[in-house]
């Protein structure tokens, strides 16, 4: 330590948090007055809430504020509360007029003298909040460690990070305000432990459809590449004897720069499909190219220009082209069989992919406005069933996190539109899994094995589905084929959200697999919902102290717990089933 260091500074441990406007440049070239004026204003909320958080806003610069807290978990509750008071004042703004924040949080030792704040902890938080979404809260693993038991918010991880400056990598984790719906969202996981999927290749060829590059250069059109990039996926996830990498995990490669070796080692593939989209008003142009993973080598690729009408040929033709050229022998009869009911009207499609944008965020906000948007596209096209099924699904959502003040009706709503669109389109394997979902939760159990393996019979590497109708398994007294389907989707999806570590801990409980459904479980990034499962699980083991260490972080999150409602939702077929579980919460002191 210096002198000067000695004189006028000192060391301390402290939560820096980094925030700034998202996109500044481009609303200040926009309405540079209006722009100035909104950020004052959140500036002065910002200065406002600091107080509410025991934190000391250090810096204001331009548009960036920088803060420093004595305590991380006010620190991640400041940032979540400041984004949902921005959101809050954005609403009735356009949305290209909006003000939205990143914002970066790191846990460390600084340094601190008269003038301000320094060391590589703040370094930290300054890089982490780049790596922000717009609205979002991006935190580092010491930061995570601190608050996942305390803060009852969503995390997901995204894996290491090489930061700028900073020499070793960091680990990232995305912080979201509401704690449901982010057991659903696709989440990195690092390697190793028994769950952890074999990435090697497969005998059988095997694929990854990478996110489309938008290159129209309006960020607000990138539901477009997006919603394409999903369904070349379906389309080639219909194939049997095609291995096809899942979308969430596909979709953590976003805006990443990563070598094809990489993506193979991580994802166990032998081919990557890669592309780029370009729409210009009723035109689009499509750039795609199939690349053999090992070697890098390109061995198809092609351009093409089409009106907009025919994006559903272009999409078949480049499904084609790849499954001839990984060497698939596909009779006709599976080409006709893989071609779903297109929509009448182009906008009910366009208007479904934004749904589908909105959806995957699992929000309550989202998931609204997803709805509206298919209800949009029901309206321009009234037999569109991929619309239906997708209304269905939203149905679900709010059933499942409670996202509704009528559950019971929404339920009874999801089956109405599931049964319309299976009707409507037989071939699609999405109103099916839907199906399938509302008849488990109405212990319909025979129903919804077979609404779930008609679904897999006809989407064959759908993920998601196959967690479902594992947990539908588990549910249904056959626990052994749920942990075989269940580790399936895990190879299938790599990246896969802690519902699937939920669901296969539920089949090990179930078989009386303690041990193994203790490990599954903890391997969750958002621990809230498996802790009633893990209760009981240590309970079963007559590991006493931590099955009420957990019983009573549930009651901690459910102050008004009661064993009997549980009892009474659990969607299981056979009473011994139900009464186990209940045993073990009555172990764990619940």
């Amino acid at each position: 330590m210096n002198k000067h260091e000695d004189d006028s500074a000192h060391r301390r441990l402290g939560a820096v948090l980094f925030a700034d406007v998202a996109g500044y440049s481009s609303l200040m070239a926009d309405d540079e007055s209006a722009t100035h004026d909104a950020i004052k204003n959140h500036l002065r909320t910002f200065g406002q809430f600091s107080g509410r958080f025991a934190g000391d806003i250090l810096e204001v610069r331009g548009d960036g504020i920088f803060a420093l807290f004595d305590s991380v978990v006010n620190a991640v509750r400041f940032g979540v509360e400041i984004q949902k008071a921005v959101d809050a004042s954005n609403e009735g703004v356009p949305e290209q007029r909006r003000v939205r924040f990143r914002i970066g949080i790191n846990l460390g030792e600084v340094l601190r003298d008269e003038l301000s704040v320094y060391g590589d902890s703040v370094n930290i938080a300054a890089r982490l909040e780049r790596l922000a979404d717009p609205g979002g809260i991006c935190v580092s693993a010491a930061v995570y460690e601190q608050i996942k038991h305390k803060l009852r918010y969503g995390y997901e991880y995204m894996g290491p990070k090489n930061l700028k400056n900073i020499r070793e990598p960091i680990e990232v984790f995305r912080v979201r305000e509401e704690a449901q719906g982010a057991d659903m969202a696709a989440s990195l996981r690092p390697s190793g432990g028994e769950h952890s999927p074999e990435r090697s290749p497969l005998d059988r060829p095997s694929v990854v459809v990478l996110p489309f590059k938008n290159m129209g250069g309006a960020p607000s059109e990138q539901w477009f590449a997006d919603g394409v990039t999903e369904d070349i996926t379906t389309n080639l996830s219909k194939f049997h004897n095609l291995f096809v990498i899942a979308r969430g995990s596909a979709f953590t490669y976003k805006d990443r720069i990563v070598s094809p070796q990489q993506i193979a080692r991580e994802l166990g593939v032998r081919y990557l499909t890669e592309g780029s989209i370009r729409k210009l008003g009723n035109r689009v142009r499509i750039s795609v190219e199939l690349v053999e993973a090992e070697s890098g080598r390109t061995i198809w690729g092609e351009h093409y220009d089409r009106d907009l009408d025919d994006i559903f040929a272009v999409q078949d033709e480049i499904t084609d082209v790849i499954v001839a050229a990984t060497a698939i022998q596909i009779e006709a009869t599976e080409r006709d069989r893989m071609r779903q009911m297109r929509p009448a009207d182009l906008e009910a499609y366009g208007l479904v992919l934004r749904g589908q944008q909105r959806l995957f965020r699992y929000t309550r906000a989202d998931n609204r406005r997803a709805r509206e948007l298919y209800e949009s596209a029901l309206g321009a096209d009234e037999r569109f069933a991929r619309a239906k099924a997708a209304i269905s699904r939203t149905l679900n959502l709010d059933w499942r996190y409670s996202w509704t003040d009528t559950p019971d009706e929404a339920l009874d709503k999801a089956l109405g539109l599931a049964q319309e669109s299976v009707l409507l389109d037989p071939s699609d394997a999405r109103g099916f899994g839907e199906l399938g979902f509302v008849q488990l939760y109405r212990k319909e159990h025979d129903a919804a094995i077979n609404s779930y393996t008609r679904a897999l019979t006809l989407n064959p590497n759908d993920a998601d589905l196959m967690s479902e109708m594992g947990d539908t398994l588990a549910h249904s007294g056959r626990s052994d084929e749920a942990v075989a389907l269940l580790q399936k989707a895990m190879r299938l999806n790599p990246f896969y959200p802690d519902q699937y570590l939920w669901h296969l801990g539920g089949a090990y409980f179930n078989l009386k697999r303690y041990d193994e459904a203790i490990a599954t479980l903890i391997r969750m990034h958002n621990p809230a919902e498996g802790r009633r499962l893990l209760a009981a699980s240590y309970a079963h083991l007559g590991d006493t102290s931590k099955a009420k260490e957990q019983a009573a972080k549930v009651i901690e999150a459910h102050p008004n717990f009661s064993l009997d409602h549980w009892a009474r939702v659990q969607p299981d077929k056979y009473q011994d089933d139900v009464e186990h579980f209940v045993e073990g919460l009555k172990k764990a002191g619940l």
